[in-house]
């Protein structure tokens, strides 16, 4: 049960960091002089810092937002995702993204998570 737990992190892991890969190559930039990784790191950093905030921080936020979420008819799940995204950007050190970036890289990343929870299951 539990190799099975790890296998999935580490497969949802990887998913990540080829999703925070595309999401940071097109719509942020890596200051070279502030990174303290080499590039593949940064990546490989970024996909671990985005399945840990969503595996740790979204279910309580979206625990908090839920009568903002049954309000609004779910809408508010793109601001939380959007949120995730750029929580995680600010971690990253180095790495910068404007508010529309994080946005269509949350929508990608949330494509990419949907594709991996069809995939496992």
């Amino acid at each position: 049960m539990i190799k099975k737990q790890i296998f999935v992190f580490i497969l949802r892991w990887a998913a990540s960091s080829l999703g925070m890969y595309f999401c940071i190559t097109w719509f942020g930039r890596v200051s070279s002089t502030e990174a303290f990784f080499a590039p593949w790191v940064l990546y490989v950093v970024a996909g671990l810092i985005f399945s840990l905030v969503n595996s740790i921080i979204k279910p309580l936020v979206k625990m908090l937002a839920l009568p903002l979420a049954i309000l609004t008819m779910g809408i508010s799940t793109l601001i939380i995702n959007t949120a995730m995204v750029v929580l995680t950007i600010y971690l990253l050190p180095g790495v910068e993204m404007d508010f529309w970036g994080a946005f269509l890289s949350s929508t990608i990343l949330s494509l990419i998570n949907a594709l991996m929870t069809f995939l496992i299951n």
